[in-house]
């Protein structure tokens, strides 16, 4: 009866914390936690554990077992996950203890810590991609959606967000966005990226066939052109798929391929780190660097070495 009390007072205080939240951290931080502590107690469930307060001996196992088929990646963000529950429930953070830290480490060794990159959206592959596009209502809305993160290096998130009236065009055809928050903006200071010309006539070309004035920019489109609801950030994946496939391609794209191969493109076009950064709006350089590496390293030393010795 007393654990029953305990586990009803914990339930308690994680659905206070939950109402105190709301606003406070992004829809997709709050799926994240959502998924990652009902793996949790589903596996505690099945292994005999109580979820909350965790055993640090139990959150190894469960660390271990995780680690046979998954990232490690995944694994520190089940921990992330782990340890916010039990502070939400005004518990002591078990993720501290140093079995916990170890098995953590022993994934990390065994795994490995490098993450599997997104297929590279390259200029070659948007451009083929825009060009297999028909002109219905829906291929016009995927190709300026495509346009616009190119040009913007926008998140799946930002991207679904935007409104018309985010958008400014300027006298000479290009134009700029407003992206209001994001993911490294949680405050919402708010960043303004540029448009080029040609992507502001793709994305005139949508609102004018979706009959749109204001508010959310890209929408669902159903049968017979009907434009609906605003898109979730789940749909730009699944377009981006079916535009690749459409052009014959080969590659994955997921929400952050665009990212990536414009990253890859500043690279080689001989722009720097900190101007990719700013593009990006990315506070630390470790994510450009890691998406433009094998361009770096066709410009580096050893590649210019193999030059000079007539290798290449």
């Amino acid at each position: 009866m007393r654990d029953l009390i305990q586990q009803d007072e914990l339930q308690s205080r994680l659905v206070a914390y939950g109402q105190k939240a709301k606003g406070a951290i992004s829809p997709n931080t709050e799926r994240a936690l959502k998924a990652d502590t009902a793996v949790w107690s589903a596996w505690c469930s099945s292994h005999g554990h109580v979820a909350l307060p965790a055993l640090p001996e139990a959150l190894a196992a469960f660390i271990d077992e995780q680690a046979a088929s998954k990232s490690i990646a995944t694994v520190r963000r089940y921990v992330a996950s782990i340890a916010r529950m039990h502070r939400a429930a005004g518990l002591d953070d078990p993720t501290k203890d140093e079995t916990v830290r170890l098995a953590v480490r022993r994934t990390a060794r065994t795994n490995g810590t490098r993450q599997a990159q997104a297929d590279a959206l390259n200029r070659p592959a948007v451009d083929r991609m825009i060009a297999a596009a028909g002109d219905s209502v829906r291929e016009r809305r995927n190709v300026a959606m495509l346009a616009l993160q190119y040009d913007t290096m926008l998140r799946r998130s930002e991207l679904v967000a935007l409104d018309v009236e985010d958008v400014t065009r300027q006298e000479d055809g290009t134009g700029t966005v407003i992206v209001r928050r994001s993911k490294s903006d949680q405050a919402g200071e708010g960043a303004v990226c540029f448009i080029a010309a040609d992507t502001i006539v793709q994305l005139d070309a949508w609102i004018a066939a979706a009959g749109i004035t204001a508010g959310a920019l890209f929408r669902s489109v159903r049968k017979a052109g009907r434009v609906g609801e605003r898109l979730n950030d789940r749909d730009v994946p699944r377009i981006l798929k079916e535009m690749a496939k459409a052009a014959g391609l080969t590659i994955n794209p997921s929400g952050h391929s665009a990212r990536v191969g414009v990253a890859q493109d500043m690279t080689a076009a001989g722009l720097g780190l900190a101007e990719i950064m700013q593009a990006g709006r990315w506070k630390s350089p470790a994510m450009p660097a890691r998406y433009s590496e094998n361009q770096q390293a066709r410009r580096g030393a050893a590649a210019k070495l193999a030059a000079l010795q007539d290798r290449t």
